[in-house]
Protein backbone atom coordinates (compact mmCIF):
# COMPACT_ATOMS: atom_id res chain seq x y z
CA UNK A 1 0.00 0.00 0.00
CA UNK A 2 1.52 3.29 -1.19
CA UNK A 3 1.91 5.90 1.64
CA UNK A 4 2.81 9.08 1.64
CA UNK A 5 3.21 11.38 4.42
CA UNK A 6 4.11 15.45 4.22
CA UNK A 7 5.31 17.18 7.56
CA UNK A 8 6.93 20.69 8.35
CA UNK A 9 3.90 23.01 7.45
CA UNK A 10 3.23 26.10 9.38
CA UNK A 11 2.71 29.89 10.38
CA UNK A 12 5.08 31.62 8.68
CA UNK A 13 5.59 35.40 8.22
CA UNK A 14 6.13 37.25 4.89
CA UNK A 15 9.28 36.99 3.33
CA UNK A 16 10.38 33.67 5.67
CA UNK A 17 11.04 30.18 4.76
CA UNK A 18 9.75 26.69 5.11
CA UNK A 19 10.53 22.90 4.26
CA UNK A 20 8.22 20.55 3.69
CA UNK A 21 8.86 16.98 3.38
CA UNK A 22 7.13 13.96 1.83
CA UNK A 23 8.14 10.46 3.05
CA UNK A 24 7.08 8.27 0.61
CA UNK A 25 6.82 4.45 1.04
CA UNK A 26 6.87 1.12 0.23
CA UNK A 27 10.42 2.37 -1.60
CA UNK A 28 9.66 2.05 -5.65
CA UNK A 29 12.61 1.16 -8.16
CA UNK A 30 12.04 2.76 -11.87
CA UNK A 31 11.20 5.93 -13.20
CA UNK A 32 8.28 7.86 -11.50
CA UNK A 33 7.76 11.45 -10.50
CA UNK A 34 7.36 13.30 -7.30
CA UNK A 35 5.40 16.37 -7.21
CA UNK A 36 4.15 18.84 -5.23
CA UNK A 37 -0.03 20.93 -5.17
CA UNK A 38 -1.13 23.23 -3.42
CA UNK A 39 -4.74 24.46 -3.08
CA UNK A 40 -5.78 27.55 -1.52
CA UNK A 41 -10.05 28.15 -0.37
CA UNK A 42 -12.15 28.39 -2.72
CA UNK A 43 -9.59 27.44 -5.83
CA UNK A 44 -8.69 24.29 -7.65
CA UNK A 45 -5.38 22.14 -6.66
CA UNK A 46 -2.48 24.06 -8.99
CA UNK A 47 1.02 22.41 -9.48
CA UNK A 48 4.09 23.54 -7.68
CA UNK A 49 6.94 22.05 -8.45
CA UNK A 50 7.78 18.36 -9.47
CA UNK A 51 10.98 16.02 -10.00
CA UNK A 52 12.39 12.40 -11.08
CA UNK A 53 13.35 10.04 -8.94
CA UNK A 54 15.96 8.81 -11.28
CA UNK A 55 17.01 12.90 -11.56
CA UNK A 56 16.93 15.27 -14.36
CA UNK A 57 15.81 19.08 -14.00
CA UNK A 58 12.93 19.67 -11.74
CA UNK A 59 10.24 22.15 -13.06
CA UNK A 60 8.54 25.15 -11.32
CA UNK A 61 5.69 26.66 -11.51
CA UNK A 62 6.28 30.60 -12.58
CA UNK A 63 4.97 31.75 -9.66
CA UNK A 64 7.18 30.21 -7.23
CA UNK A 65 10.28 30.13 -9.62
CA UNK A 66 13.76 31.45 -8.34
CA UNK A 67 11.74 30.76 -4.42
CA UNK A 68 11.10 27.14 -3.96
CA UNK A 69 13.07 24.38 -4.52
CA UNK A 70 12.44 20.53 -4.94
CA UNK A 71 14.80 18.21 -3.76
CA UNK A 72 15.04 14.42 -3.29
CA UNK A 73 16.56 12.18 -0.24
CA UNK A 74 16.82 8.81 -1.67
CA UNK A 75 18.01 7.17 1.30
CA UNK A 76 15.51 8.26 3.26
CA UNK A 77 12.97 8.03 -0.08
CA UNK A 78 11.69 11.68 1.08
CA UNK A 79 10.91 14.54 -1.24
CA UNK A 80 11.41 18.19 -0.16
CA UNK A 81 10.00 21.41 -0.99
CA UNK A 82 12.46 24.63 0.98
CA UNK A 83 10.23 27.27 0.29
CA UNK A 84 11.70 31.17 0.79
CA UNK A 85 10.75 34.59 0.20
CA UNK A 86 7.31 32.95 1.40
CA UNK A 87 4.01 35.57 0.50
CA UNK A 88 0.42 35.60 1.71
CA UNK A 89 -0.54 34.87 -2.01
CA UNK A 90 1.41 30.97 -1.03
CA UNK A 91 -0.76 30.64 1.79
CA UNK A 92 -2.59 27.17 0.77
CA UNK A 93 -2.81 23.31 2.03
CA UNK A 94 -0.10 21.45 -0.07
CA UNK A 95 -0.13 17.81 -1.25
CA UNK A 96 2.55 15.31 -2.14
CA UNK A 97 1.75 13.41 -5.32
CA UNK A 98 3.78 10.24 -6.60
CA UNK A 99 3.07 9.52 -10.15
CA UNK A 100 4.06 5.81 -11.14
CA UNK A 101 2.93 2.89 -13.03
CA UNK A 102 0.58 5.51 -14.56
CA UNK A 103 -1.40 5.76 -11.01
CA UNK A 104 -1.25 9.14 -9.07
CA UNK A 105 -1.64 8.48 -5.04
CA UNK A 106 -1.78 11.89 -2.61
CA UNK A 107 -0.72 12.59 0.83
CA UNK A 108 -3.35 13.83 3.10
CA UNK A 109 -1.66 17.78 2.96
CA UNK A 110 -0.35 19.85 5.03
CA UNK A 111 -1.50 23.82 6.09
CA UNK A 112 0.72 26.58 4.76
CA UNK A 113 -0.37 29.67 6.17
CA UNK A 114 2.15 33.51 5.57
CA UNK A 115 1.22 35.91 6.55
CA UNK A 116 1.47 39.79 5.74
Amino acid sequence: QVQLVESGGGLVQAGGSLRLSCAASPRFFGTYILRWFRQAPGKERDFVAGISWTGGRPNYADSVKGRFTISTDNAKNTVYLQMNSLKPEDTAVYYCNLVVANKNYWGQGTQVTVSS
